[in-house]
């Protein structure tokens, strides 16, 4: 008669190995991917910010009868509705702005200058990544319409 062989119970020094190295490569590729959604997150959430405070002094112009303006430091890296709420500009998104000379202040800040009668002293401000590529926000002189184009590097 022959003995049953007994079978061995447990994982192989092999297996324990591959187990081991998948794990050291998630743990490795984690950090990497959630700065990557962190960066592109900012970048979604400053666009959004800079449309909506472009719409809202528009918004005002028209239903309050007077002019309304949305400025933007560029040495502070800000940017508003004069006279609401300052936003900050995250560091690795750059900001190039196209204004009226006119709408320069002292302190070195630019508007765009949403008028009672719905148009705009115009202008644009591009939110670029550091890849090169973002979004451009144009104000229509005529409308005070805001429009956004992308930008490829």
């Amino acid at each position: 008669m022959l003995a049953s062989p007994r079978f061995a119970r447990g994982f192989t020094l092999v297996e324990l190995l591959v187990v081991f190295a998948i794990i050291a490569l998630v743990v490795a590729l984690v950090p990497i991917a959630f700065g990557r959604l962190h960066d592109s997150a900012e970048y979604r959430d400053t666009v959004r910010a800079v449309v909506a405070d472009m719409r809202s002094a528009r918004q005002l112009a028209l239903t309050q009868g007077a002019e309304a303006r949305f400025a933007v430091n560029l040495r502070a890296r800000t940017f508003g509705v004069v006279g609401g709420p300052i936003h900050e500009v995250p560091e690795p998104l750059a900001l190039h702005v196209v204004m009226a000379a006119e709408e320069r202040g002292a302190d070195g800040t630019l508007a765009i200058r949403f008028l009672p009668g719905g148009g705009a002293s115009g202008g644009s401000v591009d939110i670029v990544r550091p890849s090169g590529s973002g979004v451009r926000l144009r104000v229509d002189w005529f409308s005070g319409r805001v429009e956004q184009e992308p930008i490829t590097p």
